[in-house]
């Protein structure tokens, strides 16, 4: 399986190689080609667009969906209070999931370095913060 994002950004040149790796006969290859205007750009490409088997639309993320989306998504938000996720969903993520992966990637990180750091507002906050540098972050102890 080959999974493909921002496929609207990929040449028709790079698109019809990806239809020759498809098309031969002893690879099982399986493409999942991802992003907003996928469609669009797959049109340009009718020898691939042939090839797709399904269409899928995926909508935002509802708030109430959030806390249990995530917890499937990722066992790092097992221990997260829900709030904290649906605030941080309101103040950053605003239901698209791929800002949630990415969330997910800067808190996983900061917790590799210090596995006691609570995953919390304060990690989340971090997280979603872009003027930080990764590695500068270091967890607050109590004294």
């Amino acid at each position: 399986m080959l999974v493909l994002d921002d496929v609207q950004r990929i040449a028709a040149p790079e698109l019809d190689y990806l239809r020759f790796l498809v098309d031969v006969p002893t690879t099982h290859t399986c493409l999942v080609l991802c992003g907003a205007g996928a469609e669009r750009t797959l049109a340009r490409t009718p020898a691939l667009a042939s090839r797709v088997l399904t269409w899928q639309h995926v909508p935002r993320l509802e708030p109430s969906q959030v806390p249990g989306v995530l917890r499937l998504f990722h066992p790092l938000w097992d221990t997260a209070i829900d709030e904290d996720l649906l605030h941080t969903d309101r103040t950053h993520a605003r239901g698209n999931f791929l800002t949630w992966a990415k969330i997910t990637s800067h808190a996983y990180a900061a917790r590799s370095r210090a596995p006691d750091t609570a995953v919390d507002r304060a990690l989340l906050t971090w997280a979603c913060s872009r003027r930080r540098v990764a590695a500068a972050w270091i967890p607050l102890r109590d004294a």
